[in-house]
């Protein structure tokens, strides 16, 4: 595997590039279709995937990617590196434009998550994180701006009485609910305080100290999650399976996600 040191810039540069097709977009009135699923798609969606490819397929390490043809587990299961992509993660988000949608790239190698960026193209934030550690840029518009904006290096919020947690405001699953109540019962109801956030945003909160957990009662495929995953972990967050302690895995024959916790501080 390439070091990843030399694939981030090229990540970076993606990222970005998407981001302004997305932005470009998102200023117009868009068509709106429904994939069998039911999840809807954009012209966006599948503009930032035909940019993102022509960073990434050039490198010669396979890319899995929610707008690619669905590759058969035969295939994939042999790959040892292989980069994992949501072009546009959070496509409810961006049609409703709200802004908290992102643009997730994601390199895995031997199942763990090495390298991951998540640009936030609405206000132009940028994150990414590998084996030099976890950090944010601001005002990050065009790739060029990579030179001039100071890196901020990102670290857990310190445990404090105030927990802060990562979930719907209006529609908690029970399971969520029932996580709720057990941090209520450790550190009291006055002192925990509920925020929410769309699509991958939501694991850059953990990441960058903004809240202290994140738990995920609900469906997500791998390439929703790779990208903060790398990023958390190069930030010293773990991502654990509920009810265990072991990190999510990727590349399986099933690409859904069980469900997660994001920050140890409360367990999973």
């Amino acid at each position: 595997m390439k070091n990843t040191e030399e694939l981030l810039p090229i990540a970076q540069h993606a990222a970005i590039e998407a981001g302004t097709a997305i932005m470009n977009i998102y200023k117009e009135d868009f068509d709106v279709e429904f994939k069998v699923d039911e999840s809807p798609l954009t012209i966006a969606d599948k503009e930032a995937n035909q940019v993102i490819m022509s960073y990434l397929l050039p490198i010669g390490i396979p890319v899995i990617s929610e707008e690619n043809r669905e590759i058969p587990y035969a295939e994939r299961k042999e790959w040892e590196t292989f980069w994992i992509v949501d072009p546009l993660d959070g496509t409810k988000e961006f049609i409703k434009k709200n802004g908290e949608f992102t643009v997730n790239i994601a390199l895995i190698h031997q199942g763990i998550p090495v390298l991951g960026v998540i640009y936030v193209p609405a206000n132009k934030e940028l994150f990414f994180g590998n084996e030099s550690g976890a950090f944010k840029q601001i005002n990050i518009e065009h790739k060029t701006d990579l030179i001039h904006s100071e890196k901020i290096k990102l670290s857990p919020k310190p445990a404090t009485e105030k927990v802060k947690v990562v979930a719907s405001r209006s529609h908690l699953s029970a399971e969520t609910e029932e996580f709720i109540q057990k941090i209520k019962n450790t550190v009291g109801v006055e002192s925990i305080e509920t925020v929410s956030s769309g699509s991958s945003l939501k694991i850059c909160m953990i990441a960058d100290g903004s809240a202290d957990v994140y738990p995920r009662y609900a469906p997500t495929m791998e390439w929703d999650v790779a990208a903060g995953h790398a990023i958390c972990r190069a930030a010293g967050v773990k991502i654990l399976q509920a009810g265990s302690e072991s990190e999510l895995e990727y590349n399986k024959e099933n690409l859904l996600n069980p469900w997660f916790v994001v920050g140890d501080r409360f367990g999973s």
